[in-house]
């Protein structure tokens, strides 16, 4: 059996194909569109990607919301704080990344906004990470709402403009909690989910909450040494149920983003998708035997990540070279804001 090394995953992207704002209509994106049992490539727009499914697929969202993770505050003697919110651990405490690290230690206070919420140094984890007790008034979601920002990933070089508000979520999020957006799923508007509702194509939906770690390159050098980072996922007894019919009648599962292959790929137990809330660390790289997902909607994803790693290990890794090779050469545009590809 084939053995990766890291450096199996690396390929060269032009800086300017790297998306810096979105599509001017969601579903203007364009459309890989890998067929695996043939190996050919078609090239089309994203609002045409119903017409390569069947009537007796089975659709799976991420309804996952992003929250504005990004803070800007201050210190009581004034320096300018970063604080960026990872993982919440209860009401009050999250696990955060904080610039400048080095100069807040624990107990040193950041103010943000006009003191509608305070944070805390509380103490510092491995990988820069610190616990920050924040003290506030009623939501704190809401207080977010207000003084937080878009936490647009560091390949975007710019600031956070309005639109990126909503943009930077998908149209059927609906529980808060990420602090990065399930990308394939941005390529979705109304009148495209009304198009696979008139198909009588089945929609489902899991919640996985996307952290930064998931977008980390991979630092070991062969990659079945890498250890993924827990994020918190759900399945509704729903969703599983409507899942392992269609699984029986032979209908074909199509996953939509690699968030949403993580979820349902880690709730497969005994023969079947079972319904809970967990978190997993569930890594898929080749080699790995898929058991639900039968069809992928994903984007186009960075050199070195597990989620390159994902889409080669359901694709194949030499069809997942060509396709790459083939989309910087049409100038595809890359990473969140990007374009996409669907799997079949």
């Amino acid at each position: 059996m084939t053995s990766y090394k890291l450096s199996d995953f690396d390929y060269y992207l032009p800086t300017e194909r790297i998306a810096q704002y979105p599509s001017e209509k969601r579903t203007d994106s364009k459309l890989m569109v890998l067929n695996r049992s043939d190996k050919k490539i078609n090239i089309d727009k994203f609002f045409n990607v119903i017409n390569y499914l069947d009537k007796s697929d089975l659709l799976v969202l991420n309804e996952t919301k992003v929250i504005p993770a990004r803070l800007i505050g201050r210190k009581p003697t004034g320096g300018k704080v970063e604080i960026f919110l990872l993982e919440q651990i209860d009401n009050s405490l999250w696990k955060c990344l904080v610039k400048p690290g080095r100069r807040l230690k624990a107990g040193n206070k950041v103010i943000f906004g006009d003191r509608i919420l305070t944070g805390e140094i509380i103490k510092h984890n491995k990988q820069g990470e610190r616990i920050v007790k924040f003290s506030f008034e009623k939501d704190f979601f809401a207080i977010l709402d207000k003084i937080g920002e878009v936490p647009l990933p560091p390949y975007i070089k710019r600031e956070p403009i309005q639109s990126d508000r909503i943009r930077y979520q998908t149209i059927f999020a609906k529980k808060k909690g990420s602090v990065a957006a399930p990308t394939a799923g941005l390529h979705f508007d109304k009148n495209l989910i009304r198009k696979f509702e008139e198909k009588e194509i089945e929609i489902a939906t899991i919640n996985l909450k996307v952290g930064l770690d998931t977008f980390r390159p991979v630092s070991t050098s062969r990659i079945e040494n890498h250890k993924m980072h827990k994020e918190f996922c759900e399945v509704s007894p729903t969703t599983a149920k409507k899942i392992n019919i269609a699984k029986k009648e032979g209908k074909k599962i199509v996953a939509v983003g690699t968030t949403t292959v993580r979820t349902l790929e880690s709730f497969f137990e005994n023969g079947e998708l079972h319904s809970g809330r967990k978190w997993t660390d569930i890594f898929i790289y080749p080699k790995y035997k898929f058991k639900i997902v039968d069809k992928l909607i994903t984007n186009f994803h960075l050199p070195r990540s597990t989620l390159l790693m994902l889409v080669s290990a359901f694709a194949g890794y030499d069809f997942i070279k060509i396709a790459y090779k083939k989309a910087i050469e049409e100038n595809f545009r890359f990473y969140s804001y990007g374009d996409a590809m669907l799997i079949l």
